[in-house]
């Protein structure tokens, strides 16, 4: 009766089902068994690099643009989320939130301001966002002339680029004549908390606000400008100066780049700030900027916003500042700088020309902006007012102009 055919469907059944069964526990077995394995060496991976293992931290093979990657570090004593939001690796790098990078740029800039305190006159910041093979001879003579002329003076330049073994062996020729310059990595987190960009910040990390058409870096720059001064107070210098003066008596001052024929400015610049420590007007300066940024605009966030500023508080009163007139740093138009590049012509009036022009610029101004965007592209030639103002504003002197500077 048991060899009867229409058991062993029976039989076949039982015996599919118990092999079914086996497979997957061998399987179930042998996954606990390798994600165990995976798990510890997660944890151990968080506590070697200073982490504390949390039940929110997923084990994932893939990630998607809106997944969340939830880190906790021992001394943030809170969940932090880092959205990865629509910026680029680059982009992404400076929106990081680490209290251990903020105390370590805090600490840096103290440490380098302070530690110079007794022959450091003024602390002058500028910023570089591009790749430090970028920081070329042109920029260096820049770096010579604000030596020579303000050579008790602390320079952070704050750039992730130039913080580097590179950046170090470029400044050397400088550091090894005693002047105090160093590259500094922004941490702009800690730069911009406590202040009304911190919501800003949060929009662009978690992709609710747009960063526009304009690179994003630029706009940073124009931000950690703001943020440094208004932290640490000082100068702000944009890389592409020559400064021809000892600006360390200025106080609390902002530089016009044009006048009306009323003699009144009609446009201010950031390229050159300098204010107190929590000065009031950098706060209104980083307000507008958090409520009013606007990335398809070129200069919306720069160079106009410090003009919209001044023109809405100027009547108020409440605000002590100077705005320098554009002898100060802005001496020639962007779109005349050409001629401060070129050498003069062999005849009489060329030659006089420049040499009022120099007298004029030693007499007048604190510094030139040469207007790097417009200007980067033309040669310095020899006997040009550029050539003739960088050999008597430097302090190594015996280097070489390429034909590319």
């Amino acid at each position: 009766m048991f060899d009867s055919p229409k058991f062993v469907p029976s039989k076949l059944n039982i015996f599919s089902t118990m092999t079914y069964s086996l497979i997957v526990f061998v399987i179930l077995v042998f996954s606990y068994g390798v994600i165990s394995n995976v798990s510890l060496h997660f944890q151990q991976h968080a506590f070697d690099h200073g982490g504390i293992f949390h039940p929110n931290q997923l084990l994932r093979t893939h990630h998607t643009s809106e997944e969340i990657i939830r880190l906790i570090t021992s001394d943030d004593a809170k969940l932090v989320d880092h959205p990865k939001s629509k910026l680029n690796p680059e982009e992404f790098d400076f929106f990081v939130t680490s209290v251990n990078s903020s105390r370590r740029f805090d600490s840096s800039v103290r440490e380098f301001s302070e530690s110079s305190n007794n022959h450091c006159k003024v602390l002058i910041f500028m910023t570089w966002i591009s790749p430090v093979e970028f920081f070329t001879e042109r920029e260096f003579l820049g770096l010579e002339s604000l030596f020579q002329t303000n050579p008790t003076s602390c320079l952070i330049i704050l750039s992730k680029t130039m913080d580097s073994e590179k950046g170090r062996k470029l400044l050397e020729p400088l550091t090894g004549l005693g002047f105090r310059v160093r590259a500094i990595s922004p941490d702009l987190w800690g730069l911009v908390k406590n202040t009304p960009a911190e919501s800003w910040f949060d929009e662009i990390k978690n992709g609710t606000k747009e960063t526009g058409k304009i690179p994003l870096p630029q706009n940073l720059s124009n931000l950690i400008r703001l943020v440094a001064l208004y932290k640490y107070g000082g100068v702000y210098l944009d890389t592409d100066f020559i400064i021809l003066k000892d600006f360390s008596g200025l106080r609390n001052s902002i530089g016009a780049q044009s006048v009306g024929l009323s003699g009144n400015w009609t446009r201010l610049n950031n390229a050159f700030l300098v204010f107190d420590k929590k000065h009031p007007l950098v706060f209104k300066f980083i307000e507008e900027f958090a409520l009013n940024f606007d990335g398809n605009k070129w200069g919306h966030n720069g160079p106009y916003l410090v003009s919209r500023v001044v023109n809405r508080v100027k009547k108020t009163g409440e605000f002590d500042f100077t705005i320098l007139p554009p002898m100060a740093f802005y001496p020639v138009v962007w779109t005349r700088v050409a001629g401060f590049f070129g050498r003069p012509n062999n005849d009489p009036v060329g030659a006089k020309w420049v040499e009022a022009k120099i007298q004029q610029l030693n007499g007048s101004s604190y510094g030139v902006h040469l207007w790097n965007s417009q200007s980067r592209r033309f040669k310095i030639e020899q006997g040009s007012i550029i050539d003739r103002l960088i050999y008597s504003h430097c302090v190594i002197c015996n280097r070489q102009i390429s034909s590319s500077s």
